[in-house]
């Protein structure tokens, strides 16, 4: 997958991600940079468990995944 489409899917599944996390989101430009970050978690995750959704809508499933997993962390650490 191209690289700009990667960059567009992590910034939507940081969006997506933020509406999912009510209280625990970070405003929407940090959102959607933690969303990027999150695709790339998202990805190495799915890769060492052997999954693999296909297609933009399951990259966008485990990049919203990642991202929701990133900003549960972060929120974690921040309290």
């Amino acid at each position: 997958m191209g690289i700009l489409l990667s960059i567009v899917i992590g910034i939507v599944a940081g969006f997506v991600a933020g509406k999912l996390m009510r209280g625990a989101g970070f405003g929407l430009i940090v959102n959607l940079l933690l969303g990027i970050a999150g695709s790339l978690i998202g990805n190495w995750v799915a890769n060492l468990c052997n999954i693999n959704l296909g297609g933009i809508i399951g990259e966008l499933l485990i990049s919203t995944g990642g991202a929701i997993l990133l900003l549960f962390l972060i929120s974690f650490f921040k309290k």
